[in-house]
């Protein structure tokens, strides 16, 4: 499924649109989405803890957890970059 989205989108449009997804894999495939959890690298801890605790729909909180996952890769990422390989190019 393509999602045509603009390249700058406020954190609340982001989980917005990634809370649409998790709600369709919620009511069609719940297992894809724990995989696609796991492979994100939400711990199953930041799941209950949030499931215990969060007062919005599911899909909702899976859709917080997502974003914050993503956005601590992308500062890990900027944070750890490295330059490029001479010689490696492709």
């Amino acid at each position: 499924m393509d999602i045509d989205l603009p390249l700058e989108l406020s954190d609340e449009e982001m989980i917005k649109q990634i809370a649409f997804r998790v709600e369709k894999m919620l009511r069609g495939d719940p297992d894809l989405l724990m995989s696609y959890l796991y492979r994100l690298d939400v711990t199953q801890k930041r799941i209950k803890e949030a499931m215990e605790t969060s007062i919005m729909p599911a899909h909702v909180t899976f859709a917080n957890l997502i974003w914050e996952r993503q956005k601590q890769r992308i500062a890990t990422r900027k944070k750890y970059k490295q330059d490029p390989i001479e010689g490696w190019e492709f």
